[in-house]
């Protein structure tokens, strides 16, 4: 079975996100579970995990099929000294508010080497960040989520991730967001069914397919291997309808968060429709 939902609004406590995702019918959701704008926010409230917790429950949505998504700020492998113990930390607190919340997953992007240090230089530091993370947490997996590749970001490509998984010490704790826009972008295929056939054997020759997580279903505006990250509706973009029916009639995808980051949420209920309507 497949579980779609889009990336969620927690405006006014976590606690509103799982309401947010029952109203557009969601499965899935993704959230943060903090402003992304910010290094560190006040401790969640007893209060807030209880409700949130209880909404879940409503919601009929399982903790297995939500994937809070970290700060924009977090940089696991800054250049900067400085930079990367504020991430580290910052890091180590999104992980420890999934913990309270009862989720199982933090998706996070790499991090840029910010042309100051060498790719595999910033790989290692991405890997060590995660490793400190896991070793000061219990029971939430650090889910790296794949790039376009756009200025000095690492992990757009699957060796990038591969490397980053070598070196990371407890792997039942590792796993990938692979995303559909950042993927194509980065010069992976996916549009055309022979390409499609590829890219998902090569992520499981390079990284291996037990690693995927979940998957972020998006669109895209800019063409293949532009390495710029732009999100379309589901069909409105470059890889269009076929691609989606492809992909919800894969069963590789069933029993994972399968997350819409489209830019229009008027779209999203229609979107998970949509979406669902293709399964044959």
């Amino acid at each position: 079975m497949k579980y779609i939902g889009p990336h969620v609004s927690a405006s006014g406590g976590v606690e509103n996100a799982p309401l947010n995702a029952m109203q557009v019918g969601a499965t899935a959701f993704a959230l943060f579970t903090k402003n992304q704008r910010q290094w560190f926010s006040a401790p969640l409230s007893e209060k807030s995990i209880v409700a949130f917790k209880e909404n879940l429950a409503k919601s009929g949505i399982s903790a297995d099929y939500v994937l809070p998504h970290d700060s924009y700020l977090i940089n696991l492998g800054s250049p900067d000294p400085e930079g990367l113990e504020k991430s580290r930390n910052s890091f180590l607190e999104e992980m420890q508010r999934c913990e309270q919340l009862g989720l199982k997953m933090l998706n996070f992007h790499p991090g840029s080497h910010l042309k100051q240090i060498t790719l595999e230089e910033c790989l290692t530091r991405v890997a060590e960040s995660i490793n400190f993370a896991l070793d000061k947490t219990q029971g939430v997996t650090a889910v790296i989520e794949n790039t376009a590749g756009q200025g000095s970001n690492v992990g757009f490509s699957f060796q990038h991730l591969a490397y980053i998984i070598d070196k990371v010490e407890d792997k039942s704790r590792v796993g990938i967001c692979i995303d559909t826009c950042h993927t194509y972008s980065a010069g992976y295929d996916l549009k055309t069914e022979d390409g499609y056939s590829k890219t998902w054997q090569e992520f499981d020759d390079t990284v291996g397919a037990h690693y995927l997580r979940a998957v972020h279903l998006n669109d895209t505006k800019k063409e293949f291997a532009s390495r710029v990250d732009r999100h379309d509706s589901i069909g409105k973009g470059l890889l269009g309808i076929e691609f989606f029916e492809r992909f919800m009639n894969d069963p590789r995808f069933d029993d994972m968060p399968l997350i819409l980051e489209t830019p229009d949420e008027t779209l999203w209920a229609g979107e998970i429709r949509l979406l669902q309507g293709m399964v044959k």
